[in-house]
């Protein structure tokens, strides 16, 4: 499976439980795919949205193409994703249930070149938790480091 990625939310690992994962299909301009191509998006502050039985994505920045004139595409513009209908009913139930959020976690090209998006349902971690994710992956990079040097 040979993907490229185009950008990923690492923050929303530290900042969410991330409960289920879903692949979605995005609707793009062209000059938004060859910006993509570049990898010049940003899915910091992004977010996914159901209105009207269809999903969109909500803060995506794409930087504008590097080699378009003075016609462009918006950079903060909503985003159609491509999902079946079933999948957008049940992301919008677990929506609906009190702390879930459906939030972007990498945007991709698969295999047949098309761009695709991670969404995952999430749930916000409360300060305690960070700090015990924190812990357990400095414990896991103290034995990995352990075990280099021992079978150097």
């Amino acid at each position: 499976m040979n993907q490229q990625i185009a950008a990923s939310n690492r923050k929303a690992y530290h900042e969410y439980h991330i409960l289920d994962k879903y692949e979605a299909g995005i609707e793009l301009l062209g000059t938004e795919v060859k910006s993509l191509r570049e990898a010049q998006a940003n899915l910091k502050e992004s977010y996914v949205i159901i209105r009207k039985n269809q999903a969109w994505i909500s803060g995506m920045h794409v930087n504008p193409y590097s080699n378009t004139g003075h016609e462009g595409h918006d950079p903060l513009r909503n985003r159609r994703l491509l999902l079946n209908k079933r999948e957008i009913l049940k992301i919008k139930q677990n929506i609906d249930q009190k702390g879930l959020t459906a939030i972007p976690l990498k945007l991709y090209f698969n295999n047949n070149g098309w761009a695709k998006l991670e969404i995952g349902l999430a749930k916000g971690k409360k300060i305690f938790d960070k700090k015990s994710s924190i812990k357990e992956r400095d414990i896991k990079r103290d034995m990995q480091r352990e075990l280099r040097d021992r079978y150097k």
